[in-house]
């Protein structure tokens, strides 16, 4: 379907193609697939794609996966009732966002005890606060409260050095698995060190997407 804001007749086409074959407009917060918009975006896509290219990623070997989480995940939360679905409002964008950010800690954490003796490696990195299109979508009154943030964003380039590190630098293979900040590895909090709980954040992706039953 095309739509062209500048001609209403193209408006009224798209809006009548769009009524035809789409049973409902998704809400914000809400995927094509029905699950939570920022947990299938950050962690469940990337699952996905890690999980089907690990064979050649091995072939490949040595390799490197560079997974990019947030030190958001500290405000984080695995509620494996709830994480994945959608819900409305500005406090569940957030919420969502960062525990989003922790199952990106928790996958590289049970990704790195799998691929043990693989000779692939993975990290997570926070690149910092960077400027991007991320928060498009908030009401007006986020960017007046936390405006005074802005000064100290990174711009893209200095967002991407601890991304391009990990996925480059010789000699860090032993720390698989650990988180980096500033091109440093760093401790991350305690919930992203759990193992269980990364293990069965594991194991609830792969049914979330029909790899296991």
């Amino acid at each position: 379907m095309i739509l062209d804001l500048a001609s209403l007749n193209s408006v009224r086409a798209f809006a009548q193609a769009f009524l035809a074959s789409e049973p409902r407009v998704f809400t914000t917060g809400q995927t094509a697939n029905g699950f939570d918009q920022a947990f299938q975006v950050n962690h469940l896509g990337h699952f996905l794609l890690t999980y089907l290219l690990l064979d050649r990623l091995k072939h490949c070997a040595p390799s490197r996966i560079v997974i990019l989480s947030s030190s958001m995940h500290f405000f984080g939360k695995i509620d494996f009732q709830t994480i994945h679905k959608p819900g409305e409002g500005i406090w569940k964008m957030l919420t969502s966002y960062n525990s989003s950010k922790l199952a990106n800690m928790l996958h590289a954490r049970e990704l790195a005890n799998r691929l043990e003796g693989t000779n692939v490696t993975c990290y997570t990195v926070h690149p910092g606060s960077v400027r991007t299109e991320l928060g498009r979508s908030f009401p007006r009154w986020v960017f007046q409260v936390f405006g005074f943030m802005k000064r100290f964003r990174r711009d893209s380039n200095a967002g991407a050095q601890t991304s391009i590190y990990c996925a480059t630098e010789e000699g860090i293979e032993r720390l698989s698995g650990q988180y980096f900040v500033d091109c440093r590895p760093r401790v991350p909090w305690p919930q992203a060190r759990d193992d269980q709980v990364a293990k069965k954040l594991w194991e609830f992706s792969e049914r979330l997407l029909g790899l296991t039953t």
